[in-house]
């Protein structure tokens, strides 16, 4: 038998962090899905494309529904908690679900933005997610199209999710791959040369915990000219406000970077992340010319 679907491993998931309201390893929750699932050694040694075991890779995506539908979290890197909502859901549900609260975990929240920071401004919202008529009827290039761009928005808030998590140090480091990514040769502290060393760039990266606004870009805008800069970067985590956004528009030379735009930066450049070749067969028509 083939491994279950993604959406049939939701509810072992949601039964299993319930009873765990400290939290626990992605990895133990993996195996009680499967267990409760009754997987046996054969599907449990499945395997994708990528070389993930199938069964770990569905456990994944049945957690990062639970966590669009606001119902789980990741406490840090690899592990699993249920947030408060979460609890009550359960709570309010304790019979087994059936098919259309399942669905409705698994499909309603597809394209929900995952949110990291309290204060952050959703400048991007995503499109609603196609529903299962819609996706029957698309062609297999559309749905192919809908995945990579599924998969290439859960890198990104998983990207985030680490970046938040990692220590300042690290961070710093990792914007300093980025910028080297994008073409800077060097950096020294905050400040960065482009490769031949004509023009300097100022870059303040920061993981901040709010909303970036207009006060902290006017200190940063006054900083350029001590630091003899024409341009400046300003990087961070969270989001900036629309006054913030008003004031970099109103001056020469400043870049805001926020964190949905870093993440995929480093997508771009395969920074944290890595990439794998799928071959798509296509036609040759001037072959049989």
């Amino acid at each position: 038998m083939a491994v279950p679907t993604y959406d049939k491993f939701i509810e072992p998931i949601l039964r299993f962090l319930a009873g765990k309201p400290e939290g626990i390893p992605a990895r133990d929750a993996h195996e009680a899905a499967a267990d409760a699932l009754n997987l046996d050694d054969n599907q449990r040694a499945e395997v994708i494309a990528s070389g993930q075991l199938v069964y770990k890779n569905r456990a994944g995506w049945a957690h990062d529904r639970l966590k669009r539908a606001g119902l789980s979290q990741s406490l840090s890197r690899g592990k699993w908690c249920l947030t408060p909502d979460g609890v009550k859901w359960v709570q309010a549900h304790p019979q087994p679900l059936v098919e259309e609260e399942v669905n409705h975990l698994a499909f309603d929240f597809m394209n929900v933005k995952l949110k990291q920071q309290p204060d952050a401004v959703d400048l991007d919202p995503r499109p609603a997610a196609p529903n299962q008529e819609e996706l029957a009827k698309s062609s297999p290039d559309d749905r192919l199209d809908q995945a990579l761009k599924e998969l290439r928005d859960a890198v990104a808030d998983e990207l985030l999710e680490n970046l938040l998590q990692v220590s300042p140090a690290r961070f710093e480091v990792i914007v300093l791959d980025v910028l080297h990514r994008l073409g800077y040769g060097s950096i020294d502290g905050i400040i960065s040369l482009d490769k031949l060393g004509l023009e300097k760039v100022y870059v303040q990266a920061k993981r901040w915990q709010n909303t970036v606004g207009r006060p902290e870009l006017q200190a940063f805008y006054g900083a350029l000219a001590g630091q003899k800069a024409k341009r400046g970067v300003f990087i961070t985590t969270s989001g900036f406000t629309s006054q913030a956004r008003d004031f970099a528009h109103s001056v020469e030379g400043m870049v805001l970077v926020d964190g949905e735009r870093l993440v995929h930066l480093m997508i771009e450049n395969e920074v944290g992340v890595s990439s794998r070749l799928v071959k798509v067969p296509k036609l040759d028509m001037d072959y049989f010319e």
